[in-house]
């Protein structure tokens, strides 16, 4: 299933004009995301993230509570975010 999951920015790594990335945490897993169509976005912000890419800014509190459904709803959908073990 293909699943856009709104996360918070925690870090800018990169401020270039077409190589913009932060980390992004998706309620307890942090990952690195493409921000370059959200050239708006800073830390704190909430943005919805579709394949590595941050697709719009979103309000915090929808954010909180479409992640809160993920987690108790469908946890399976949020393992797509998981990075497999090494060996495994």
């Amino acid at each position: 299933m293909c699943l856009a999951v709104p996360g918070r920015i925690v870090e800018l790594q990169e401020e270039g004009p077409l190589a913009r990335q932060g980390r992004v945490d998706f309620g307890g897993l942090v990952k690195t995301v493409n921000l370059t169509l959200v050239p708006e976005a800073r830390v704190g912000d909430y943005v919805l993230v579709h394949v590595g890419i941050a697709i719009s800014v979103v309000d915090e509190r929808e954010a909180r509570r479409v992640l809160e459904f993920l987690q108790q709803e469908a946890p399976e959908d949020l393992e797509e975010l998981r990075i497999p073990e090494e060996g495994g």
